[in-house]
């Protein structure tokens, strides 16, 4: 069984400039529209997530998390594809990686349409002495 997101936008054009020709996702199928509203898959690694333009599929603005090994690695890849991280002093983990609280190593995207992909690896838990 998978899990797959359905991500909102509102011009797939865009859409999937920034999601195949940035984040590095490939179209594997759709609805073979290429017209508003349509609907594209999309995969990266393996794993895949929707994209539509349809008013019923998902919410603008919705976080999505990706895991990965090595987040340096993937960011570094991203900033090499046209990733832009902004300039948000208040904001560093759309900026770079960041260990969180929680356990884990991240930086965050926005999409064109106000989505966030997470990009998350898991950091090695530390023994209490």
């Amino acid at each position: 069984m998978a899990i797959v997101p359905t991500i909102r936008c509102r011009n797939m054009a865009r859409s999937l400039a920034f999601y195949t020709g940035v984040l590095d996702f490939e179209p594997v199928g759709g609805d073979g529209r290429s017209e508003d509203p349509c609907f594209v898959a999309l995969e990266r690694a393996g794993d895949r997530l929707y994209l539509s333009s349809h008013s019923g599929d998902g919410v603008f603005g919705q976080a999505v998390v990706v895991e990965t090994d090595d987040v340096e690695a993937a960011f570094r890849l991203l900033c090499r594809r046209g990733l832009r991280p902004p300039d948000r002093p208040e904001d560093p983990v759309h900026r770079s990686p960041v260990d969180q609280t929680w356990g884990t190593r991240e930086f965050y995207v926005d999409d064109p349409d106000g989505n966030t992909l997470r990009f998350t690896q898991m950091l090695e838990r530390r023994t209490e002495s």
